[in-house]
């Protein structure tokens, strides 16, 4: 209990820090330049871009799922590195209040850790975003997207946003069209409350599967950054 009261202590601090942090890489995260094809594997992939997938590599092999990656049937939702750095970063923070040395290295934390937490964002089976039905965040009743089983076990759920066509008349009058306007793939955790994640590209396709990839912006790795630090930190 005092461990969660020191997390969630340093969580209005954390928080300024993501803002400003945020900011960086987005150009080529909302560029949307990614290749549709890649002739390789997920792995490949990923190797391939250690601009944006460097620290994620890492984790991958610390958790012992290169295999998977590599030669399964797959769907994969990429967490870039600045999202494992939110989660780490407020890791260090917990520590050093602690008085215990900080994560310099990623080995530092426990393999346990990484695979737990990345299984989250491995689903079997390949999927595109038009496998997926519509989500409305706002009314989940009525769109509430689909429940799957991820890879470690853990009950996700994946949709499909429908955005609004935006528009003004002559007289100036907003004109609004519901649902007709651009399509975005949500990836969507209940664990720490309801935290939906859009993804910033979707729909590479490899040879083993789809690669859809987290907006950095809007996502910390394992979704909550002090449930992440708080489990961290008990297996350290």
């Amino acid at each position: 209990m005092k461990d969660m009261n020191i997390i969630r202590y340093i969580v209005g601090a954390f928080s300024m820090l993501v803002v400003l942090f945020s900011c960086e890489k987005s150009g080529y995260i909302d560029s949307g330049t990614y290749p549709n094809n890649y002739d390789g594997t997920i792995l490949q992939y990923l190797d391939s871009r250690p601009e944006l997938f460097d620290s994620l590599m890492k984790v991958v092999k610390l958790a012992d799922m290169e295999a998977v990656l590599n030669n399964d049937n797959i769907t994969f939702f990429a967490p870039p590195d600045v999202t494992i750095e939110k989660s780490v970063r407020l890791l260090n923070q917990v520590l050093f209040i602690q008085g215990r040395d900080t994560v310099i290295d990623l080995a530092q934390v426990n393999p346990i850790v990484w695979k737990e937490y990345l299984s989250m964002y491995v689903f079997e089976e390949r999927r595109s975003l038009k496998d997926y039905p519509q989500l409305d965040t706002l009314k989940m009743e009525s769109f509430p997207g689909q429940g799957f089983i991820a890879l470690g076990g853990q009950n996700m759920n994946i949709g499909v946003l429908y955005n609004d066509v935006v528009s003004k008349n002559n007289a100036g009058v907003e004109q609004r069209v519901k649902y007709a306007g651009y399509r975005q793939l949500y990836l969507s955790n209940f664990d720490f409350g309801i935290i939906h994640t859009p993804i910033a590209t979707s729909d590479i396709r490899t040879r083993n599967g789809n690669l859809h990839v987290l907006n950095i912006k809007k996502h910390s790795f394992g979704f909550s950054s002090i449930n992440f630090a708080n489990r961290a930190f008990s297996l350290m």
